[in-house]
């Protein structure tokens, strides 16, 4: 997913395994959601049609939110101009122009390897490579060349 070109930006998805996690939460919640709609239809008697629409609602709502976070949802995005960064938890600073960033380092931390932007007032910015849909080295080395295109 590298990119030659780097006034197009570029976005890093959501790994697999990321994507299914979010999607067996949404399981679990359907499940909850089916098993209280199931109850109020019983005790309320109620036709069994209420729960083939919330059935057939929640089935589409999890196919609408498997296709969303595999194809539409950008966990990192490198543009010419800087770096955003959505939906990683003490990611630290989530987005920063490339003149800002004093080195990007690759480094270990108890979310797995990591890439960390370092910015000059102090801040920084830690990627997990694990929550990305792409080689870790390649994602790496897309970052140095975004900062060494700018450092120009």
């Amino acid at each position: 997913m590298s990119s030659a070109d780097t006034s197009v930006p570029v976005d890093y998805r959501m790994a697999p395994l990321v994507v299914a996690r979010f999607v067996g939460a949404y399981l679990v919640l359907f499940a909850v959601l089916i098993l209280g709609g199931t109850l109020v239809v019983a005790l309320a008697g109620l036709g069994p049609d209420l729960l083939v629409v919330l059935l057939a609602a929640g089935l589409l709502g999890l196919v609408a939110l498997a296709w969303w976070l595999r194809t539409r949802v950008s966990v990192v995005r490198l543009s010419a101009s800087g770096y955003r960064v959505s939906l990683i938890r003490g990611a630290g600073a989530k987005e920063a122009r490339w003149t800002e960033v004093e080195d990007a380092v690759a480094t270990q931390s108890d979310a797995g390897p990591c890439v960390v932007l370092r910015l000059k007032d102090g801040r920084s910015t830690t990627i997990p490579t694990d929550l990305l849909a792409a080689d870790k080295d390649d994602f790496a080395r897309d970052v140095r060349d975004h900062l060494g295109r700018a450092a120009r």
